[in-house]
């Protein structure tokens, strides 16, 4: 199979600018909605400058809301601190080209607050997850992830949608195109742009196919170190925002667009020992580590559901019948449960069905990760394989709010042990931030229900 051109050398950046090829190097990071932000820096100026010296940031950046507003309640920001800045930790084996846009190549980055010994931003995203993943490897194991995003494409633009208050858009299919070759073809333009750009950006593409919702697609890309992986999800998901953009249409990965079918974005999470050695399924099937593994994360499920579903929105997915999972069952190749254990051997791994489109992952796969860790530490149990429609089993109810979400993982002493209190009280916070957005908020329903007849 054709492999994907590697991450850029600072050496082949440097020729690259020389040859007039690139002018522009995007400093990034991943925000608390796992957004990639940041700055677009003159190429010349990056290789000059940024790069020994590197950049700074206004530490507003991870104390705001979606509609970057300043908000109370951040302890690492906020009026009384001076909203001062921090640093920008280039990561350069994370050095791509973007070709979808001109002369541009993009680094992604780590955070750091600016004293003596650059003290890694503890709330930051990126280094919650590298945190995990490192106490994996200090166990002698590797996690690997792949994420599997759905999203659903207008014939709209992005301004047209924002114009139209997002009603009445042109879906880009008109019925269930769900493995359709022929409903996925109409929309092959874009798709393929995506599929292309982000191979010579440097993922590794599988396919692409239709989904179910009306304008439903979905691309996959190969598992990678779990790092890596939520790095190209967040790459993939903004890079297929502009591409769609300039392809004059538009696309949303949010968890629940309308009435129908809602966008996943399931995870698949696996371990290897550092030597490459298989530890989930040695030929006789599901080690005894695979089984605790698994029984770490399915113990931990309602208290961490707010890392897998961080929005309002994200609970409309929740529905019996929708495949879109409701309790915290697991089971063989079942897709009603929230855990379904699929592949065998080397492949042998655990899917997360719980997300939806709009997760941040790399939240999403430090929790995984680090209740999967702690089911192993403490040798935890796996109950029997639920066998069945799970939409009918006793297991516990995930939680169906942000609320109920928000107060299970504040009240979690689980959550504190495995991700720190400073983590969790970061993420409360932006918990109680939307929720207090939304309850001011006075909505379309409110009015069709109440403006004649209440």
């Amino acid at each position: 199979m054709a492999q994907p051109p590697p991450a850029l050398t600072v050496e082949q950046l440097r020729t690259q600018v020389r040859d007039g090829a690139v002018d522009t190097v995007v400093v990034a990071f991943p925000d608390m909605q796992g957004r990639l932000q940041g700055k677009r820096i003159h190429a010349q100026f990056f290789l000059d400058t940024v790069l020994e010296h590197g950049t700074e940031g206004c530490n507003y950046l991870l104390a705001v809301d979606v509609d970057m507003n300043t908000v109370d309640g951040y302890a690492i920001s906020s009026w009384e601190r001076g909203y001062g800045d921090f640093e920008f930790v280039l990561d350069l084996d994370t050095l791509h080209p973007v070709p979808w846009i001109p002369g541009t190549a993009m680094v992604l980055c780590d955070l750091a607050w600016l004293d003596d010994v650059h003290t890694a931003v503890a709330e930051s995203p990126r280094q919650i997850l590298r945190a995990q993943a490192e106490r994996a490897a200090a166990q002698g194991l590797l996690a690997f992830a792949g994420t599997e995003l759905e999203f659903i494409v207008f014939n709209d633009t992005y301004e047209q949608a924002w114009s139209a208050g997002y009603r009445d858009l042109t879906p880009a299919n008109q019925y269930n195109v769900d493995y359709s070759l022929l409903g996925t073809s109409r929309v092959e333009p874009l798709l393929r742009d995506i599929r292309n750009g982000m191979f010579t950006a440097g993922l590794v593409v599988e396919s692409a196919k239709g989904e179910c919702n009306l304008g439903q697609h979905e691309i996959a890309f190969k598992y990678d170190e779990v790092v890596r992986t939520a790095d190209n999800h967040s790459i993939y998901k903004n890079g297929a925002k502009e591409i769609a953009s300039q392809h004059g249409k538009a696309l949303t990965f949010m968890a629940k667009f309308d009435q129908r079918e809602g966008n996943s974005c399931h995870i698949h999470m696996s371990l290897r020992g550092d030597d490459g050695r298989i530890v989930f399924d040695e030929g006789d099937g599901p080690t005894p580590m695979f089984r605790s593994f698994v029984a770490g994360i399915q113990a931990t499920m309602c208290e961490l559901t707010l890392l897998y579903a961080p929005n309002i929105n994200s609970y409309k997915r929740f529905q019996a019948g929708s495949f879109a999972p409701t309790s915290t069952a697991w089971g063989y190749d079942n897709r009603t449960c929230s855990l379904r254990v699929v592949g065998h051997g080397a492949g042998l791994r655990l899917e997360n069905r719980l997300p939806g489109g709009d997760v941040n992952p790399y939240l999403a796969l430090a929790g995984m990760l680090a209740s999967g860790l702690r089911g192993i530490d403490q040798e935890l149990q796996l109950e029997p394989a639920y066998e069945g429609n799970a939409y009918l089993s006793d297991h516990p109810k995930v939680p169906t709010s942000l609320r109920s979400a928000r107060d299970l993982f504040a009240g979690s002493s689980v959550a504190r042990e495995m991700l720190g209190a400073a983590v969790v009280d970061h993420y409360v916070n932006n918990a109680d931030v939307e929720l207090a957005a939304f309850e001011a908020a006075v909505t379309d329903w409110e009015r069709y229900r109440s403006f004649e007849r209440m």
